[in-house]
């Protein structure tokens, strides 16, 4: 019974360990932004569309991305959701590019126009959720992105760096 304690002791102490030495105090959460935008032929009902999202990575370890999960919502209502698993390693103080294909969430788009008819506006605010999995050792990379479109003047502002 004594060595099955000291088993299980030296067990724990190897998995703490090995926790503290996979975290980085020096590592900046790389940035993750959309830089294309194309919509696709649709299988069925959901409308379907490629999205490349631009990383870039500011540490001085590449980023072996095992998976990529990501959101875009408008006012609220989250209207494209996609995952992706085969990408490219992004080197050091390097950058990327990553094409996904996500599809329309059909009936939160419906609510999103049924708001939008009963009360009109000319701005629109936005969130970007994306989820980097760097591997089972490390945990997930998360990026969060707010801010608001203009429609009168087609740009584009944040109102907070988060």
């Amino acid at each position: 019974m004594y060595s099955l304690k000291s088993c299980f002791m030296l067990l724990i102490t190897t998995c703490l360990l090995n926790g503290c030495a996979t975290m980085r105090t020096d590592f900046e959460t790389p940035a993750v932004t959309v830089s294309s935008f194309k919509a696709l032929p649709s299988e069925g009902l959901a409308p379907r569309f490629q999205i490349g999202l631009h990383i870039v990575n500011p540490n001085r370890t590449a980023l072996k991305l095992q998976g990529v999960a990501y959101s875009i919502s408008l006012e609220g209502h989250k209207i494209i959701t996609g995952v992706a698993n085969d990408l490219p390693e992004i080197a050091a103080y390097g950058e990327g590019q990553v094409i996904v294909t996500a599809v329309a969430d059909v009936l939160n788009t419906i609510r999103l126009i049924t708001g939008l008819m009963s009360q009109p506006r000319h701005e629109f605010n936005y969130e970007f959720n994306a989820k980097l999995d760097v591997g089972a050792l490390l945990p997930a990379i998360r990026v969060l992105d707010r801010g608001s479109v203009s429609l009168d003047s087609g740009s584009a502002s944040k109102p907070k760096s988060l």
